[in-house]
């Protein structure tokens, strides 16, 4: 078997990594050139997987991204396997040096643009829906009868800018603490969509004895005025209708009423500086950190350069790597906002007696990642290079350009939701496993960060970033990503929304209990 150099099988990332992680699957046996040293390797490396590059003695650190991803439970020597049998995550101090690498600086470059829907009150969609907005569980299915009523009858060929008619249902809505976290959070997430600048018009079904009453809503979220004017949203409830069949009646009628007001908006050319990119990571493996993850870092890099904003999300996958993100932020408050939330997460999980370690599903171990320090590490890089602007709450309003936090679980149905909620009219998702999401009324680019996995999985896949390991730049597919994603903001169909995904997904973050 032929020696081959480490740079033909596998990717060193930072010059002081003892890991380097696998290009393609490696044999055991395979001889390795490295440092002028020739490393035999003792196992097999499947692609995603880490191989070590020098010995870790027990209880030593193991390096990925030039930073500490866990610790030897034993002695690992040169060539051998690295992941969950022999690494553990053992909690480290990390300095969080508040604004020490704030001072990037963007150069904005040739003015870029996209056709998309200008509201006229600050609002900039990519998409154009009618949304039937149910308020509480109750109401789901009379919702969706709605919508399958309006989608069976014909109306909408009559109306060929309206994208389509969308049901947001959700399992929630009453059993809370009334005025609680989870009603106020509930209300945001409801209020995010039916504001959103992808939804032309809106209709707010209930049943009319929930907690999560429709006025309550209209009234603690500002829908009684949009962009400033004043509005009156449309409302059902089911009691009051005189009960389903009634309440459908109704609902079609109203939304025969909203279509032609719908209808009646046009795409136009507007700046990028009015995109707002929602990143997620989901179905990891060991090259997402390598591949696809910063190469769409680079395209929110290029966004933010426009004047455009740029949000990465999943706090659970942020912990372990908080402190390069802290150095980034623009201000100490803004860098304490961050920690906030994480040690809310290490409070949060423990009531539950859940360690935030255990994040690394079961697919992501088996792509090759080991543990949160190195899922996280990896996963940031989805937010690029620029300073942290601001970090916000679930849910809430993203008003601020540039680099943003948005605090959210990893679980990538509720954390989109939530960055759907806030204003996101744009979403990247990268994938390593594979997966299918999609989130409506907010397009959802896939980006795979293996070729394999691509080709496998070619109709749910929009780009290929794994051929950065078959010798393309991370600057070449983060330019790629940027250009398709202003080819989609302009209404170009994602995978996903070729599939017809994207409706069921909606799934708002309980965080308190059912009562």
């Amino acid at each position: 078997m032929a020696t081959r150099s480490l740079a033909d099988v596998a990717v060193q990332l930072r010059p002081n990594d003892n890991t380097a992680v696998a290009a393609r699957d490696l044999k055991a046996g395979t001889e390795i050139r490295y440092n002028g040293c020739t490393i035999r390797l003792a196992d097999s490396i499947p692609l995603g997987h880490k191989l070590a590059l020098a010995p870790i003695p027990r209880g030593g650190a193991v390096y990925k991204y030039g930073q500490i991803i866990g610790f030897a439970a034993c002695d690992i020597a040169p060539g051998s396997h690295v992941h969950v049998h022999n690494v553990n995550a053992s909690a480290f101090e990390r300095d969080y040096a508040f604004c020490r690498d704030a001072a990037v600086t963007v150069e904005t470059g040739e003015p870029r643009y996209f056709d998309g829907y200008d509201r006229g009150d600050g609002r900039y969609g990519t998409r154009n829906y009618l949304a039937i907005i149910s308020t509480v569980n109750c109401s789901a299915s009379t919702s969706k009868y709605i919508v399958e009523r309006v989608r069976t009858s014909g109306l909408l060929r009559q109306y060929p800018n309206v994208d389509g008619v969308l049901a947001i249902t959700h399992k929630g809505g009453c059993a809370m603490q009334f005025d609680g976290d989870d009603h106020r959070q509930l209300e945001r997430t409801l209020a995010g969509f039916a504001r959103h600048p992808n939804v032309g018009a809106y209709l707010l079904v209930g049943l009319g004895c929930e907690t999560g009453q429709a006025i309550h809503l209209i009234e603690n979220q500002g829908l009684l005025r949009l962009g400033g004017e004043p509005a009156q949203p449309e409302v059902l409830t089911i009691q009051e209708c005189g009960g389903i069949a009634r309440t459908v009646e109704a609902g079609v009628a109203k939304v025969a009423q909203m279509l032609p007001r719908v209808n009646n908006a046009k795409r136009t050319k507007l700046p990028a500086s009015h995109l707002i990119l929602g990143t997620q990571c989901g179905g990891s493996d060991g090259n997402s950190g390598v591949t696809a993850n910063p190469a769409l870092g680079f395209a929110a890099d290029l966004l933010i350069a426009q004047g455009g904003t740029a949000v990465l999300a999943e706090t659970p996958e942020i912990y372990g790597a908080e402190h390069l993100l802290t150095r980034r932020a623009i201000s100490r408050q803004v860098g304490e906002k961050l920690v906030e939330r994480i040690k809310w997460w290490e409070w949060y999980t423990s009531v539950f007696g859940a360690e935030i370690n255990n994040n690394p599903s079961v697919g992501n171990k088996a792509g090759g990642l080991t543990t949160i320090y190195e899922k996280s590490l990896g996963a940031i890089a989805k937010g690029g290079t620029t300073p942290l602007v601001d970090v916000v709450r679930y849910a809430e309003p993203i008003r601020t350009k540039g680099f943003v936090v948005m605090d959210t679980p990893g679980y990538d149905p509720v954390s989109m939701t939530g960055l759907v909620a806030g204003g996101a009219n744009i979403l990247a998702f990268t994938t390593g496993r594979g997966s299918v999401f999609g989130c409506k009324p907010t397009p959802c680019i896939k980006i795979a960060s293996n070729s394999p996995m691509y080709h496998h999985m070619a109709d749910d896949m929009d780009i290929n970033a794994g051929v950065i390991l078959e010798g393309a730049t991370v600057e070449e597919v983060g330019r790629q990503i940027f250009e398709e994603i202003l080819a989609v903001a302009s209404g170009k169909k994602t995978k996903s929304e070729l599939a017809g995904v994207g409706e069921e997904e909606f799934a708002p973050w309980s965080i308190g209990p059912t009562l």
